[in-house]
């Protein structure tokens, strides 16, 4: 990428030399230009949010810009790009969307996420560090950007506009008004779930801001839970990419001595499967893990692994994630483990299945989705 300080080398995380997709877009360099034209004081507190892989303090790494992200993987991409730039991770301090933000903030750079409820949030957590001398400039793609985005803005800090557009993308400039009266944070949210979905009817879940169908059940998963396997008891079992730990808790409630280990990349999924697992008194054992899908988890070590894989990677369609997550379960299973799968039917993951494990069995379809099952051989 080509910035106003020189150029740098990034990767997305982990890196693959057949992804061809970059780690930064029109947008990144749109807001550095910014910086550079226009002479903006970096100086003091300068909060980056939403940095996707590192890109935006990366380049601004010599201010000691504190990035704030809700992806584990954005984290490590970080991490690693500033080692490409010889840059001391020392420079940034690297903080989740579930950590305490700083105290003050004097500069607030945020890059849209696609999630208005994770924007939200974030914003609101900040709004109190913010104070009138803030300078705040978002920065995101056109289609990223929408009225209920700078509304946002708007309600949680003040007075907003948006810059022309270059190359699609735009900025986002906000004026902080310190006698704004902001609306108190509606997040974690928590409903109950409906009947007729096996043992988490009628149970609650708690979702945090930015999770996938945070104020509802996704029809994918409801057709996933009437169809899990019977016999859970004393297994260890894992909830791949777990989300708000709906499937998980389903599995723990069927069979108290499974042993559940949920895992996602998001710190504000795994904080919300962990709520809802706390908030339904669930038996058994269980543990919380943000990470890079089963890196970490010893080979053999699984009895079941449970997954609805996501298809997106923020505005790109990919099957990259689905690739390393049956790749990864095929490892982690003990031989006869099974993994167990749901899926819009175009995605074709019985053919990606029968690449990594030999086999794959169709155990429900409907019109949109198929539970699909697979045993390491």
């Amino acid at each position: 990428m080509t910035t106003p300080w020189g150029e740098l080398a990034l990767a997305r995380f982990p890196e693959d030399p057949r992804e061809r997709l970059r780690a930064w877009d029109a947008s990144d360099e749109y807001l550095l230009r910014h910086l550079a034209a226009e002479k903006v004081p970096l100086s003091g507190t300068v909060v980056v949010l939403g940095d996707r892989w590192g890109a935006l303090v990366s380049a601004l790494a010599a201010h000691r810009p504190v990035q704030i992200t809700d992806s584990f993987l954005a984290q490590e991409a970080t991490r690693a790009n500033l080692a490409r730039a010889g840059v001391g991770t020392g420079a940034v301090r690297l903080l989740t969307t579930q950590d305490p933000p700083p105290d003050r903030v004097d500069v607030l750079l945020v890059r849209v996420p696609k999630s208005l409820a994770l924007l939200e949030d974030q914003l609101l957590r900040l709004a109190p560090a913010v104070h009138a001398g803030t300078i705040v400039v978002g920065t995101g793609m056109v289609k990223e950007i929408h009225t209920s985005t700078l509304q946002l803005f708007e309600r949680i800090l003040g007075p907003t506009r948006t810059s022309l557009a270059e190359r699609k993308a735009r900025l986002i400039f906000c004026t902080p008004d310190s006698a704004l009266q902001r609306p108190a944070n509606p997040w974690p949210y928590s409903y109950a779930l409906p009947d007729g979905i096996g043992p988490v009817s009628g149970r609650t879940v708690v979702n945090h801001a930015g999770v996938f169908c945070a104020d509802r059940l996704d029809i994918g998963t409801r057709f996933f839970l009437q169809h899990l396997p019977a016999a859970l008891g004393g297994l260890r079992v894992m909830d791949l990419g777990c989300g708000n730990g709906v499937v998980g808790t389903a599995v723990a409630l069927a069979g108290p001595s499974a042993e559940v280990l949920f895992v996602d990349e998001s710190f504000q999924a795994v904080a919300s499967a962990e709520a809802t697992y706390k908030a339904n008194g669930v038996p058994g054992h269980a543990e919380f893990r943000v990470g890079d899908g089963l890196t970490g988890v010893p080979d053999g070590s699984v009895d079941l692994v449970l997954s609805n894989p996501p298809f997106h990677s923020h505005q790109a369609t990919t099957d990259t994630t689905a690739w390393r997550m049956f790749s990864g379960a095929r490892r982690v299973l003990r031989p006869g483990g099974e993994m167990w799968v749901v899926g819009n039917r175009h995605l074709g993951y019985h053919v990606k299945l029968r690449k990594v494990f030999g086999n794959s069995q169709l155990v429900a379809s409907d019109p949109k989705f198929v539970v699909l099952k697979a045993v390491r051989k």
